[in-house]
């Protein structure tokens, strides 16, 4: 009886921790760059915020960098979880 008492407390606490699972507001910050053409901006920066775990939200994050032509002009877009 005492062993099946243990067992549902550490189950119980087990839900506890788990069910909380660390959702925050983290901060997904984006270095954008440009090139090709004369009289663009050096670079430039963006910030967002993301409520998820960690691990999500730096998926959705990491996400948002990429690559992009348009006209000749080169934008260059890396993001991390600040």
């Amino acid at each position: 009886m005492k062993l099946r008492q243990s067992l549902l407390l550490a189950l119980a606490f087990a839900g506890i921790i788990t069910s909380n699972s660390c959702v925050k507001k983290y901060i997904c910050h984006c270095d954008i760059k440009y090139s090709g053409a004369p009289g663009l901006p050096d670079s430039t920066t963006k910030e967002f915020d993301i409520t998820d775990s960690k691990s999500n939200a730096k998926t959705k994050c990491e996400a948002e960098s990429g690559t992009y032509t348009n006209n000749y002009i080169k934008t260059v877009e890396t993001c991390y979880l600040y």
